[in-house]
């Protein structure tokens, strides 16, 4: 599985001026620190490879949801101080990502300098895909670099715009390994090949269910949609969350994956509270027996052994959502143990990034794992087998 597109590796970027757009849209603490830098150390292949060819390197990112305007909360600012320990050398931060700001730093830099720009959604343009801020973005680049896979889905001024004012577009080597991993898991898996779904809604994962569909051998359903098959199935679910608009196509999915020889597993037993509250009592109970007014937050311990024994003699395992409501500790477990069953297995394993990379992490396992997608919604958009506009504006591969 080869990515259709240009990659960084078959430009020339000796003594160019090299704009990346990277994914540094990192998790902040209260204090302003960076919690988790995983998207940032994913992007230094990239970055070390420009440097080494004596380029001028100039970083572009957004972080959070500023809505086009500036605001010191989202700045780049923190981001700019990782990267300096990150690369071991001096990072310029540029208060703008464009301007006259930019362009004093692009002149002053050495071959090998590293700048890194303010938040790009500081301006209206950047979501609008604007082609004024696109033009103004590139002005002083010779090549562009998308190494930002998680915005890959989204057609915006340095994903998309930005490409019609560069000489020399293509993509990063980690936009390169997403791509190749998630569309080699779905086109081309070894088999058997077993897709575990979870989070919170059915509806979101409907398009993956149906791409995975003719691909998979087993799929395993947990977390809050898994509810709604149970109850498309007549069971009783308290207050557990459901999509009663679903229940139908839930129906047809089970009818479905029948007649298509695919085994699917829901759970046999969950851990539900009585109420939201963190103080709530718990109780382990079978998914037939869910008391009225309960709410389910996890899958329980039979079910735990199940999908450990339906991953165990997996050869690719694709997993996209908890299984619970892993944030809070009383509703970790089934998640946390899954993640050492997917580990443990002797497969090439995939991680769709968002919520579950953060559970895997959490557990432990992501040093386990053969790959950690560091794109939720783009993940999600790439095993639906949609277009991704920020893909699709780079030039196809030369050879």
């Amino acid at each position: 599985m080869h990515l259709a597109k240009q990659t960084i590796d078959q430009v020339d970027l000796r003594n160019k001026r090299v704009l990346i757009r990277v994914d540094f849209n990192v998790p902040l603490d209260d204090t302003g620190e960076i919690s988790d830098d995983s998207r940032m150390r994913a992007a230094l292949p990239t970055i070390n490879r420009a440097i080494d060819e004596d380029a001028v390197v100039i970083l572009c990112s957004h972080l959070g949801r500023p809505d086009g305007r500036p605001n010191p909360a989202f700045s780049l600012a923190p981001v700019a101080k990782r990267l300096h320990r990150l690369l071991n050398k001096p990072v310029v931060f540029v208060d703008d990502c464009i301007g006259p700001k930019v362009e004093s730093a692009v002149k002053q830099a050495k071959p090998g300098d590293v700048i890194l720009l303010e938040n790009l959604r500081f301006h209206p343009g950047e979501e609008k895909n604007d082609d004024q801020f696109s033009s103004q973005l590139a002005a002083f680049a010779d090549v562009y670099i998308n190494e930002a896979f998680g915005t890959a889905h989204r057609s915006h001024a340095s994903t998309v715009g930005i490409t019609k004012y560069v000489k020399v577009s293509a993509a990063g080597f980690l936009m390169k390994r997403e791509v190749e991993a998630l569309e080699g898991a779905v086109e081309n898996p070894t088999r058997p090949f077993v897709a575990i779904l979870g989070g919170a809604k059915v509806s979101g994962k409907i398009e993956v269910i149906k791409n995975l569909a003719g691909k998979v051998d087993k799929v395993i359903i947990g977390g809050g949609m898994a509810f709604t098959f149970i109850k498309a199935l007549g069971f009783e679910i308290g207050k557990s969350l459901v999509e009663d608009d679903m229940l139908d196509l839930a129906k047809q999915i089970l009818k479905q994956a029948m007649a298509q020889k695919i085994k699917f597993y829901l759970p046999v037993d969950c851990v539900v509270a009585s109420s939201l509250e963190p103080d709530a009592e718990t109780m382990i109970v079978t998914t037939q027996e869910i008391p009225p007014g309960w709410y389910g937050m996890d899958i329980g311990p039979a079910s735990v052994r199940l999908f450990a024994e339906a991953v165990q003699n997996a050869k690719t395992i694709l997993w996209n959502g908890p299984m619970g409501v892993f944030e809070r500790d009383a509703f970790s477990r089934g998640t946390f143990a899954l993640a050492h069953s997917v580990a443990n297995a002797y497969a090439k394993t995939i991680v769709g990034g968002g919520d579950t990379a953060l559970a895997v992490y959490k557990a432990g396992e992501s040093e386990s794992m053969a790959f950690i997608s560091t794109g939720g919604g783009a993940a999600l958009q790439l095993l639906e087998g949609k277009f991704m506009p920020g893909l699709a504006a780079l030039p196809d591969r030369p050879y």
